[in-house]
Parts: structure tokens; sequence; C-alpha cells
């Protein structure tokens, strides 16, 4: 019940307990010195008659003591020890005797009980204060126990919950900082497989840009092989054909041109060294003109043959031009041949 108590209504208990008990001894007090005076008149010798007084108000002030000292004791929640508990039955002795004193003597028991009232009551408060304000204080220093128990378990229970409140912020901003990096490395191994990706397929365009040229370069190199070939095969058919027409000219002109008597040893001779009759009789015997061959024939006649293969006079008796004109048109045959040969190394390059 005490536990149930504020700290405010402990204290107004103690307080009426006081009062309580200083109204209880004040009315002792001043009815043990109306008591006592007169027999102490009695037994005083007359000239000290008016030192009756004295000794019911020393008496009372040893009971005063003992109240007033018994509760500080008490409210400090200590033992006053032997002595003191000596000293207070022994006033409230005193106390009783001298008030009932009177009384006795004269044999009134009345007198006797009705004067031991006040000293009875005045013993029986004294303890009974006592022990009520060590239980009180008993009380309180257990109400602050329990309430600096509640306190320091409050305490530490909002020291648990700021210790919880600041794990759990800790926890909530590394599981942020854990995200964030994750979402970080995500983003990042993201832009690399992207970079990635993309660099392959750049390279992958470049592979195909590169298949594609060299697939058209190879169809242009075939194209040109072919076309070349063809060109060939129509530069050698048309040399075969001027050579043919030029040997039935030459044969042509052998028969219908009498041999000269002076010439026949040197013609016979010219004719074995050289591999072509016309030219050399045409040239060398001066009596017959070679028919000249068009000019888009002549450079077709002169570009089918390679490097080497005839010399420029040859070449001049065979297509019936001049010396100077074959010369030109082999040296710019021989520049196309070095160009075609240097379109596929830049190709390839």
């Amino acid at each position: 019940m005490l536990d149930s108590l504020t700290p405010s209504q402990i204290q107004s208990a103690e307080k009426t307990l006081a009062a309580g008990t200083w109204a209880i001894t004040a009315g002792a007090v001043l009815f043990s010195v109306l008591t006592v005076t007169p027999l102490v008149e009695r037994v005083t010798p007359v000239e000290w008659t008016w030192t009756a007084p004295i000794l019911p108000l020393v008496v009372d002030a040893a009971v005063v003591i003992v109240v007033r000292l018994d509760a500080v004791v008490a409210r400090l929640g200590g033992e006053s020890g032997r002595w003191p508990a000596v000293l207070r039955w022994m006033t409230g002795l005193m106390t009783l005797l001298l008030n009932v004193g009177d009384s006795a003597l004269k044999n009134d028991l009345v007198g006797v009980a009705v004067h031991a009232v006040a000293p009875l009551l005045l013993i029986v408060t004294a303890e009974a204060g006592l022990a009520y304000r060590r239980a009180i204080s008993a009380a309180l220093e257990r109400i602050e126990r329990s309430r600096a128990t509640v306190q320091a378990e409050r305490e530490q229970r909002e020291q648990a919950e700021r210790e919880h409140e600041r794990q759990t912020r800790e926890q909530a901003e590394h599981t942020a900082r854990e995200h964030a990096e994750r979402l970080e490395r995500e983003r990042a191994e993201r832009e690399m497989s992207e970079r990635a990706a993309e660099r392959e397929h750049t390279a992958r365009m470049e592979r195909e840009r590169l298949d594609r040229e060299a697939d058209v370069r190879r169809e242009q190199r075939e194209y040109e092989d072919r076309v070349r070939h063809e060109a060939q095969e129509r530069d050698d058919a048309l040399r075969r054909e001027q050579q043919e027409q030029a040997e039935r000219s030459r044969r042509e002109r052998a028969a219908i041109e009498p041999p000269a008597p002076t010439a026949h040893g040197a013609g016979e001779r010219e004719a074995v060294n050289t591999d072509y009759h016309l030219p050399n009789v045409s040239l060398n015997s001066g009596a017959l003109v070679l028919r000249k061959l068009p000019e888009t024939e002549a450079r077709s006649y002169i570009a089918s043959f390679r490097e080497g293969e005839r010399t420029v006079r040859q070449l001049a008796e065979d297509t019936g031009w001049s010396v100077g004109w074959v010369a030109a048109r082999v040296q710019e045959a021989r520049e196309e041949r070095v160009a075609e040969q240097a379109e596929p190394a830049e190709a390839v390059a």
C-alpha cells in the first residue's frame, strides 16, 4: 500500500504524525506541570516553594528531547541505541509517578487513574511515533530504491532502445551503402558489357567491311583478270589473224614479185635469219610497200606483245607505221601495264 503512495502523501502523513505527537506532548507537559507542582510544594520547604514547577519542567524537557531526537534518528533510518531507550522509558515512568503520586498518597484510585492517562498516553505516543517514523522511513527508502530501480531499468531500457535504434540506423546505412555500391558495380559492369558489345559490334562491322572490301577487290581482280584474259585472247586472235593476213599478203607478194637475180643469195640469207619474211622482203627490197594498218588495229597489235617479244623495228614493219610512232605506243603500253600492276597492290594494302 505504501508503494502506491506518492512522496507528497507520505510527507503529509508524516507531518500529521509529528503534529499529533507534539500536541499530545504539549498537553501532557502542561497537565504534568499543573499536577506535579502541588505535590512538590508539599514536600518542599516554605522558602523554596517557588521552585516547585522546576521539577516537572525538567522531566518534561527530557521528554521533549527524547521525542524530538527519536523522530530525527528514525527519519534518518538509524538506530539510537540502548541509552536513548532507557532515557525515554525513565522520563515516561518519572512523569507517570509524579502525576499519580499525589493521588496515590491520598489513596485516591480514581485520581491515580485519571492522572495516569496523560503520562501513559505520552509514553505510548512516543513509542508509537517512533515505530511509525521507522516504518515510514523504511517505506520511503524502499520506495526510493524501487523508484531508483525502475529509473535504472527505464534508463537501461532507453539506453538499449537508443542502442537498438543506433544499430538499426547503422544497419540501414550499411545496407543503403551496400545497395548503392551494388548498383554502382552493376552499372559499371553494364557499361563495361555495353562497351565490350559495342567494341565487338564495331570490330565485327569492321571485319565485315574488310571482308566485303576484300570480296569486292577479289571480284574486281577476278573481273579484271577475266577482262584481261578475254582481251588477251582477243588480242592473240587478232594478232594471229594479222599474222595470217600478213603471211598471206607476203605469199601473195612473193607470188607476184619476180625474184631479182642479183639479190637472190642475199634474199635467201635474209629469209633464213628472220622470223617473218614479209617485213624483211618489203623493207630491204624496197620493191613493194606493205599495207598500213589502221591506228586502232596497230595499237591493239602493238599492245598484244609483251615487252621484249618483238623489237620496235619489227613492230613498225608489221604495222606499216613509223618507228617513232611505234616507240611511243610501246612506251604507252609499258606504262599501262605498270599502272595495272600497281592497282591490285594498292587494293590489297
